[in-house]
């Protein structure tokens, strides 16, 4: 395991956190190879609260602002949006979501969570998805939890074009890039 600087570490602490919020002090310990004490510490330096903390403080207020559907309708959990830019969900793999021979997750799940993710993110009553080219990387299993990233690649014209990573652990599991329609006709149609 390779020995990194405290300013490196820090660094690398920083975007691991960033990409999967819900990393344990005790993860980031054993990725990194040092104590939990020296993660406390890093994680104090950064100013980045703990992980109840973290996962409290998450997506409060910009939630409530997502026009396209309920959040009854989203597959996971939003964890933060910045509408028409950028979301994060989190979907925790369950009993019913997997095969039951041999607990890997149903590929519709991860699908529904990442499309859910590009209807959400899109400032609109109206969103639908066009089309998507996805890419299953490696399977997911029961418990898992699954952390999914919209990045609003393009918006014009009523179309936009979304990039859609999921990772386990920081592992990439599925890629999609996703085209959708959009259109504000939903606030006259009630």
């Amino acid at each position: 395991m390779a020995k990194y600087k405290k300013s490196e570490r820090q660094e690398i602490l920083l975007e691991r956190i960033n990409d999967d919020p819900f990393l344990t002090d005790e993860k980031l310990a054993e990725i990194f190879g040092v104590s939990i004490q020296t993660i406390r510490l890093d994680r104090l330096e950064l100013a980045i609260p703990e992980l109840r903390a973290r996962i409290k403080n998450v997506a409060t207020e910009e939630v409530d602002k997502i026009k396209s559907l309920s959040l009854q309708e989203v597959t996971g959990e939003i964890i933060d949006i910045e509408l028409n830019s950028q979301a994060l969900s989190l979907f925790i793999i369950e009993e019913g979501h997997v095969f039951e021979r041999n607990q890997i997750a149903r590929g519709h799940f991860l699908f529904a969570q990442a499309n859910s993710l590009c209807v959400a993110v899109i400032n609109e009553p109206l969103a639908l998805t066009k089309s998507a080219d996805i890419e299953f990387k490696r399977q997911a299993k029961l418990h898992d939890k699954v952390i999914s990233k919209a990045v609003v690649n393009n918006m014009d014209n009523n179309n936009a074009s979304i990039t859609v990573e999921s990772k386990v652990e920081g592992r990439l599991i599925f890629k999609g890039q996703f085209e959708m329609y959009y259109s504000n006709e939903g606030d006259n149609n009630g």
